[in-house]
């Protein structure tokens, strides 16, 4: 059976740790082969390739790193198919929706292409006599990016081509449960012209997130995945003085006013809160329809929808979603559904028992629909993961609003309606870092920053847009005089424009 290792140095290289990980084939729920675990010591090979490769790398002009970016938005545009594909096999997702994934990472690297733009500092002629002041924008050195599995293309280009392109180097760790896709991307950014060393993929896990975390030479370090992780690795990274983003868990509601477009509403909570098998961090899980009338319409309308789901293999084109990445993951799932009934929630539809005729080992559950929950139950507070929406019943709009902005999650919430008053209010009030009207999944663009408030993201800084170059970049700034040759005499008070 093939064993995936590591990539450093421009080229793959074998784990020598002795530990390794199944990786699996979701959708007939067969080993596809296993992915080496680094050691501690294999990451510090890595770190100290890394730090002899990136000085050249930042003297690089900023043109010329755009230009590899530019390559390697060609090079995937070549291979995204069978990318795709790569991808579908080792996650689960349907092929479209894997290609979704790979699209949403494109646009960030075409952000990151704009980097000699973005990279820009400012300048004040004759701030002062004589005096000229600037500021420039320099890379860090070594930075990492711990990336999860649900999205195996795209969080990865979310953290390596902002932070290449500004002159780093960068050290990725990804899911080791879906490692296949970053260990061809890596590849392609050495055809598109990358130097070795740039950017290296280590796959691992516990052992290798501390030693990234604890390495003195990382400055910083991204990471996407569960909340409890993401406290863990801002903890401790920030312990040893490295900057940290970390993005965590989400439980993201969606308020359906009394005058919103049900047919609309329905649409998008389906597609929301059900694609992707519900493994995303921006999925709906909570419906919030707006008094009794408007929930009833609500679950009449959407309970035969979630019946009539199209549930198939990864390369079944026609599949509204596949299977979960994990058995572990689809028991996660039923334990929960179980918890909400028991809870006394009202279980309108139940997927629990759904079987994929033909692949019957394979990871699949259907789609789960629950009415009539609250607050206290265990199926609104925590994180599912999974395609299971639960519906909470609000009386009216403060309601509605009073509950998102209680919950300890705050990473995506959208509104439904038809009232550009009560939505501009709701904007304005809300206490969710990405907020959508009558748009069910707020993902802003690569140009914007994407980043969840409250126990959904720690650190000051979001991911992609202006903020990434922010995060990966100082900022010095230089006060610049130029005295001529008679001037002299010595000043004792502290410096001031007059």
């Amino acid at each position: 059976m093939a064993i995936v290792g590591h990539f450093i140095g421009g080229k793959h290289v074998a784990g020598t740790s002795g530990r390794t990980a199944d990786v699996y084939q979701p959708m007939t729920g067969e080993v596809r082969g296993q992915v080496a675990l680094a050691s501690a010591a294999e990451v510090r090979a890595a770190v100290e390739n890394a730090k002899a490769a990136q000085p050249a790398w930042a003297q690089t002009n900023p043109q010329r790193r755009a230009r590899v970016m530019m390559r390697f938005l060609e090079l995937i545009q070549r291979d995204n198919d069978s990318i795709a594909e790569l991808l579908a096999r080792e996650h689960g997702k349907t092929i479209p929706d894997a290609k979704g994934d790979i699209q949403r990472g494109v646009e960030v690297v075409e952000f990151a292409a704009g980097i000699p733009h973005l990279m820009k500092g400012e300048y004040t002629d004759s701030a002062g006599p004589g005096i000229d002041i600037y500021s420039m924008r320099q890379p860090l050195g070594v930075v990492a990016g711990i990336t999860p599995f649900n999205f195996p293309a795209m969080i990865p280009m979310w953290k390596f081509a902002p932070a290449i392109a500004c002159g780093n180097a960068f050290i990725l760790k990804p899911s080791e449960r879906d490692p296949g896709v970053p260990l061809r991307l890596a590849e392609l950014m050495i055809e598109a012209g990358l130097p070795p060393g740039i950017l290296n993929v280590v796959n691992g896990d516990k052992v290798a997130v501390d030693a990234i975390l604890d390495n003195p030479d990382i400055e910083a370090v991204g990471f996407v995945g569960s909340t409890p992780i993401a406290e863990y690795v801002y903890t401790r990274a920030t312990q040893h003085g490295k900057r940290a983003h970390c993005f965590g868990g989400a439980k993201n509601h969606m308020i359906i006013m009394p005058d919103a477009d049900m047919d609309q509403a329905v649409d998008a909570v389906i597609g929301a809160g059900y694609g992707s098998a519900g493994q995303r961090c921006m999925a709906i899980s909570v419906a919030v329809p707006v008094g009794e009338a408007t929930a009833d319409a609500f679950i009449k309308k959407l309970a035969p929808r979630v019946e009539a789901l199209k549930i198939g293999p990864s390369t079944d084109m026609g599949a509204d979603f596949g299977p979960l990445v994990t058995k572990e993951a689809v028991q996660r799932v039923k334990n929960y559904i179980d918890v909400g009934t028991q809870e006394g929630a009202k279980l309108v539809v139940d997927g629990r028992g759904f079987k994929m005729q033909g692949y019957e080992k394979g990871f699949y559950i259907g789609g789960s629909l629950f009415d009539n929950v609250t607050k206290d139950m265990r199926i609104y507070k925590e994180e599912i993961f999974g395609p299971v929406l639960a519906t909470v019943r609000a009386k009216d709009f403060a309601e509605g609003l009073k509950l998102a902005n209680d919950h300890e999650y705050g990473n995506g919430v959208a509104i439904f309606t038809r009232d550009g008053g009560v939505a501009r209010e709701f904007c304005a009030r809300v206490k969710v870092g990405m907020v959508g009207v009558n748009t069910p999944i707020p993902v802003p663009l690569a140009y914007y920053t994407f980043g969840g408030w409250k126990r959904s993201g720690f650190g000051d800084l979001n991911q992609h847009g202006p903020d990434s170059v922010r995060f990966y970049t100082r900022t010095k700034t230089v006060t610049s005089r130029w005295p001529a040759t008679n001037e002299r005499g010595a000043e004792f008070v502290i410096p001031t424009m007059k």
